[in-house]
């Protein structure tokens, strides 16, 4: 598209997350528990959404607040090293931080540092503008102050996406985002009527796809009223760790938008950029490249 010189503006979700391999989730209640390592590293969600889309040979922007810490530097360093542009507003309060406890089985437990929202901020509404105009699509996170950017982006035209996560169907933080962007991911995780979840945010947003991810069951797709399963891809090695595993899978289901798939098949590259995810080991950041597709 003339003048678009971003593909994908990916908006909030950079922080860091200290991992703690743990023996079993749920961890038995101890005084203490023998670690095999702590390690922090830059990667929350919107930073591993620009990190999928960059390796799949996308242009990616991403617009987020960072503190002057050692967290902050940790998240400008990975988009150093992956190439990755950043336009990073100062944050008074510190980086976004979070621990994971990840089991053997690559399961994790996440526990989100909330003293470092401050509920004040909002991005400057000319910096948003001017970004979005240069882009062709804007992938908005589920973090503050995301939500209050949705009125600004609708103005522009932009197509929009959010992930919502494990979203139970009835958190009221949630459905600005979900009624608010035009392709929805969520995890059916914590959701009991998969189906009716994902025609009510149709029927009450702008969505023109709706499509929840279900692990090793597959994927959900929703558009234009037809609903289509997509079975899980196999992944290539063990799986060690399903960090991640749903940004990667929406950094490839955009990817095939953005080159014209259609949704069911760009949920299956979503599918096989999730997979890829799940053998990545919570202390790296790696992605499924335009090749390995």
């Amino acid at each position: 598209m003339s003048g678009k010189d971003i593909d994908v503006l990916v908006l909030g979700g950079a922080g860091v997350d200290t991992i703690v391999p743990v023996p079993e989730l749920p961890l038995p209640y101890a005084d203490s528990h023998m670690v095999d390592g702590i390690h922090a590293r830059a990667g929350q969600t919107g930073d591993f959404v620009a990190l999928g889309l960059t390796a799949l040979g996308l242009a990616v922007h991403h617009f987020d607040f960072l503190g002057d810490d050692p967290e902050g530097e940790l998240v400008r360093e990975f988009h150093r090293v992956h190439g990755i542009a950043l336009t990073a507003l100062p944050q008074a309060a510190g980086t976004k931080r979070a621990t994971n406890l990840v089991s053997p089985d690559g399961r994790r437990l996440s526990l989100y540092d909330t003293s470092r929202t401050r509920f004040e901020e909002r991005f400057p509404e000319s910096a948003l503008r001017e970004l979005a105009a240069r882009s062709r699509h804007v992938h908005v996170s589920l973090t503050h102050p995301c939500a209050d950017a949705l009125p600004v982006l609708w103005e522009t035209g932009v197509p929009l996406s959010t992930d919502l996560h494990d979203w139970n169907g009835e958190n009221p933080y949630h459905e600005p985002f979900a009624l608010g962007a035009d392709t929805v991911f969520l995890s059916a995780a914590a959701l009991t009527d998969v189906e009716a979840t994902m025609r009510r945010i149709a029927r009450d947003g702008r969505a023109r796809t709706v499509v929840v991810t279900a692990g090793a069951k597959g994927a959900y797709v929703l558009t234009s009223g037809e609903l289509t399963h997509v079975p899980a891809a196999v992944p290539p090695a063990p799986v060690v760790d399903s960090n991640g595993a749903g940004d990667a899978f929406a950094a490839g289901f955009l990817y095939g938008t953005l080159t014209g798939a259609t949704p069911q098949d760009s949920a299956r590259y979503g599918a096989r950029a999730g997979a890829y995810a799940c053998t990545v080991p919570a202390t790296r950041a790696a992605a499924l490249t335009r090749a390995g597709l």
